[in-house]
C-alpha cells in the first residue's frame, strides 16, 4: 500500500503534486512550463516540490529548468544519481540486467526527501530512472510514455521506430501508474492521434522503398517520417499530461482507474486552440 493514493477524490479540489525530472532537455523544461502556465490559467494543481537527480551545476539544461522553478518559489531538492552511484562503488547497469543494488539505496533516499512535503500524487516526466520499491512503494507516481497503452515499449525513438516498422495506422501518449513493471504499469489515460494520413502520405512512400528492418535506430531518427510522427506526439504529450492532472483534480479521474480515461477529445481541442493555455 502506497503512502499517497488516489482513489474516490470526493471531488473538485487543489490537487499537490510532485514533479520528479531529469531536467536533461527542452522537452522537460518545456513540459514543466506549460503545465506551470496551465496552473496560472486556473489549472486546480499546486506544484509542492521539483525533485531533479542531478545537483547545481552538473548539466547546463538542468540547471535552467532548476533556476525556472525557484523562480517561481516553488522548493527543489536536487540529488545527483550519477554522483551518489559513484560516492557507495555502484556499478553502471546494462540494459537487459537487473537494476543494481545502490538503485534501491538511492530510491530510499529521494523518498525520505520527498517525505517532508505534503502531496497526494508524484509526476515522472523525463525522469531517466527506472523507480525502484522504496519509491513507488511509498508514494502513488504516474508515469508518462509515448505510446497506446497497448502500443511499443522503450524510449519514444524506440517507441516510433517500432510503430513505422510495423506501419501502425495510429499512435498515443498515456499516463501509467509507476510499479515495478516499466512501462507496463497500470494506464490511467491516455489519448491518441492519427500517423498515416494525407499529410505524411508521401514520407510513407519513402519509407516503403527503404530496407526499414535492417536500418539502425540512429538511421531512422534521421528519416523525415520519423520527425513527422515525433512532432505529432510532442504537440499533444503537454496538453495530454495538463487534462489528465485537471481530470485527477476535479475528481473525474480516480488513481488507479477501473480503466483508463481517454482524454483524445479535450486533448486535440487544446492542440487546435489558438487561446494560450
Amino acid at each position: 500500500m502506497t503512502e499517497s493514493t488516489i482513489q474516490d477524490r470526493p471531488g473538485p479540489g487543489r490537487l499537490r503534486i510532485a514533479w520528479l525530472t531529469t531536467g536533461r532537455g527542452p522537452g522537460s523544461y518545456g513540459a514543466l512550463d506549460y503545465t506551470l502556465r496551465a496552473i496560472d490559467a486556473g489549472l486546480p494543481v499546486e506544484i509542492a516540490v521539483v525533485f531533479v537527480n542531478r545537483d547545481r551545476g552538473e548539466a547546463e539544461a538542468t540547471d535552467r529548468l532548476i533556476a525556472m522553478v525557484k523562480e517561481r518559489g516553488i522548493p527543489v531538492e536536487a540529488r545527483s544519481s550519477v554522483r551518489y552511484r559513484k560516492s557507495v562503488g555502484g556499478k553502471v547497469g546494462k540494459p537487459g540486467e537487473p537494476l543494481q543494488p545502490w538503485r534501491s539505496d538511492y530510491d530510499r533516499e529521494v523518498a525520505a526527501t520527498l517525505k517532508k512535503y505534503d502531496f497526494s500524487l508524484g509526476v515522472m516526466f523525463g525522469y531517466m530512472l527506472i523507480a525502484t520499491e522504496p519509491l513507488f512503494g511509498r508514494f502513488t507516481f504516474m508515469n508518462d510514455h509515448p505510446a497506446l497503452p497497448d502500443g511499443p515499449i522503450g524510449t519514444y525513438q524506440e517507441v516510433i521506430a517500432e510503430l513505422m516498422r510495423t506501419q501502425a495506422l495510429d499512435s498515443g501518449c498515456m499516463m501509467n501508474l509507476v510499479t515495478g513493471d516499466v512501462d507496463r504499469g497500470p494506464a490511467i489515460s491516455f489519448c491518441r492521434f492519427a500517423i498515416q494520413d494525407e499529410a505524411n502520405e508521401a514520407a510513407w512512400g519513402a519509407l516503403s522503398g527503404s530496407d526499414i528492418d535492417a536500418a539502425t535506430l540512429d538511421e531512422i531518427t534521421a528519416m523525415p517520417l520519423y520527425l513527422d510522427i515525433r512532432a505529432r506526439g510532442v504537440a499533444r504529450e503537454r496538453p495530454f499530461l495538463v487534462e489528465t492532472l485537471r481530470a485527477v483534480a476535479e475528481g473525474k479521474l480516480a488513481i488507479p482507474p477501473p480503466e483508463p480515461v481517454d482524454l483524445t477529445e479535450a486533448v486535440e481541442r487544446a492542440v487546435h486552440s489558438t487561446r494560450p493555455v
